[in-house]
């Protein structure tokens, strides 16, 4: 049965499988005006050519406040207090962000890691030991980035399902409704909190890292210090949730693509190139405005007019990867644009993927013979434009 084509982001169809629409765009209209679910008419680019340079065009700013494309109730305060980071800002400030931040967040310290990330994955693993079922997202895929992020940035363990909360109703935006402008609040409200206790009393962990990172004068401000461990916080674990998720759905579906990677387990690195092509956790970018009149895929976009870049979409584009509906564990060129491209290329894509290397290789040879619970037309997928991931994914671990 062919399935029909709706362009309605809130309906469970769209959101369980976008990719028949997204490849009709493509054909039919790559770059094209749409209805947001916040009521924003926006500009889609779906094809990886157009997608790519969008992404690294200067006249498409990213130096837009939340709340401007939030239907939220917050204060300039608040606001600012989550948009003065480096997703939110232009060269030179995006410049100088990026700079202070790289200066903490160093490869040395995310590799340094390891022995942690998998002390936790296998923590987590023994919890599922002996279990009937399991959900692969609230056991697993959840638990095991957002503790690894809280832990490096310094978030007490005690809080994280706060976070998750407040990460839930964040990223799906519009679609949250009327929680949106308290959970913004009561995360900003949180965020100042902690700054402050580190501010007085230091310690061995990012936050701290940030507050006394330097280059010569210069410093990040108090909005600047919450508004990246706001991102930090959520992009640093929102990420690898539906990598994880996404990666696991697409081996337990298709029982020889488990068996496959089971079997020869140095495909990881490409199997999670290809997971994230594939599957991409993070379905667009985030806004872009025009800065000036200009063509996009043949497209005029005019000065003012918002722009999305549908990553998942662009990841699926025929002329640019041969057979792009077929899952290839061992796809050698695979220059996907889950993690971006340009100058806000993600910081934290080295993590993302060591997370997803050990996760990835210890759940196997664990649970080798691991099934779904559940068919896989049961499961549900998280609303929203921004992230693609599951709500859960129950698994028999044995």
């Amino acid at each position: 049965m062919t399935q029909q084509l709706t362009e309605d982001f809130a309906d469970p169809a769209f959101q369980a499988n976008p990719h028949p629409v997204y490849a009709h765009w493509r054909r039919t209209g790559p770059v094209r005006q749409v209805r947001l679910p916040n009521d924003m008419d926006a500009w889609m680019i779906t094809r990886y050519e157009d997608a790519r340079k969008a992404l690294a065009d200067p006249r498409l700013s990213k130096a837009i406040p939340f709340d401007a494309v939030n239907a939220t109730a917050t204060t300039p305060s608040i606001s600012a207090a989550i948009s003065r980071h480096m997703l939110s800002s232009d060269p030179p400030v995006h410049t100088r962000l990026r700079r202070l931040v790289s200066a903490a967040f160093t490869a040395r310290r995310i590799e340094a890691l390891r022995p942690r990330i998998e002390e936790i994955t296998d923590g987590l693993l023994d919890d599922m030991r002996g279990r009937e079922t399991a959900d692969l997202i609230d056991d697993f895929a959840f638990p095991l980035p957002i503790q690894v992020i809280c832990e490096l940035i310094g978030v007490p363990a005690e809080d994280r399902d706060l976070f998750r909360t407040w990460s839930n109703i964040i990223v799906t935006g519009a679609l949250a409704g009327d929680r949106l402008p308290g959970a913004v609040q009561e995360m900003v409200t949180y965020l100042r909190a902690l700054l402050a206790q580190r501010r007085e009393h230091g310690g061995d962990d990012l936050i701290s890292g940030l507050i006394s990172v330097r280059d010569q004068e210069d410093r990040l401000t108090e909005d600047e210090l919450s508004s990246m461990i706001f991102l930090l916080l959520i992009a640093g674990h929102e990420t690898t949730v539906n990598l994880i998720g996404n990666g696991a759905l697409i081996l337990l579906s298709r029982r020889e693509r488990w068996e496959q990677l089971r079997d020869d387990p140095a495909l990881l690195p490409t199997a999670i190139e290809e997971f994230l092509r594939y599957e991409s956790p993070v379905e667009t970018s985030t806004f872009r405005v025009a800065t000036e009149d200009l063509e996009i895929g043949g497209q005029r976009i005019a000065a003012g007019d918002p722009v999305l870049v549908v990553l998942l979409s662009a990841n699926r584009d025929e002329d640019r990867f041969p057979a792009a509906d077929d899952m290839q564990l061992d796809r050698a060129q695979n220059p996907h644009l889950a993690f971006g491209h340009g100058i806000h290329y993600c910081l934290g894509a080295p993590l993302a993927r060591l997370e997803a290397q050990i996760a990835f290789g210890k759940l196997q040879a664990r649970y080798p013979d691991m099934r779904l619970a559940v068919p896989e037309e049961e499961l549900t997928w998280r609303p929203g434009v921004l992230m693609r991931g599951l709500h859960g994914l129950p698994v028999i671990p044995t």
